[in-house]
């Protein structure tokens, strides 16, 4: 191995161990969450879906009458945005280092297919996605392809930056 390519190597471990990339992997994750589910909650109001945020975060576990107003709407939201820190941190630990749109949207796919599949189960009130009509299966999947897209790109590109940076630094 090269000094240069041993150089460039340590400075991508010290960019991808910075506790500041992690905060802002964070940052996304949650509002990635906020972002997109929201757009969820607009979709569902306006019939592109039959299914909504707070149908999986609250209507799974709870039948109150307030899980139906835009008080139900807005905690599911917030609720979104804390649990998808887990999946953007996800991204962080596996993808951060892959500079391709596709990753992340393929990663977005592959979250749809684990809530609408995998998980399926822990949603009773959820119909299975074959009961599903097809503008909801297709509106979901779009919204679940540029979650994980917004999510991979801004990742990636502030690992990318970070890198960049840090090479500046170091050979000035």
């Amino acid at each position: 191995m090269r000094k240069s390519e041993r150089k460039n190597n340590e400075r991508e471990q010290q960019a991808s161990t910075s506790p500041s990339l992690i905060g802002i992997a964070v940052t996304t994750g949650l509002s990635g969450g906020i972002l997109w589910s929201a757009i969820g909650v607009v979709m569902y109001h306006f019939n592109f879906a039959e299914v909504a945020p707070k149908m999986f975060v609250l209507r799974s576990w709870t039948k109150e009458p307030w899980t139906d107003t835009w008080l139900g709407d807005l905690i599911s939201i917030l609720i979104v945005g804390g649990i998808s820190i887990l999946p953007a941190l996800l991204y962080y630990a596996l993808f951060k280092k892959r500079q391709s749109m596709w990753v992340g949207t393929i990663y977005g796919l592959a979250l749809w297919f684990l809530l609408f599949y995998v998980l399926h189960p822990m949603f009773a009130n959820i119909p299975n996605v074959t009961d599903l009509n097809k503008n909801t299966i297709v509106s979901t999947i779009c919204l679940f392809l540029l979650y994980g897209t917004f999510i991979g790109y801004s990742i990636s590109y502030d690992f990318h930056d970070m890198v960049v940076k840090e090479t500046k630094k170091n050979n000035n």
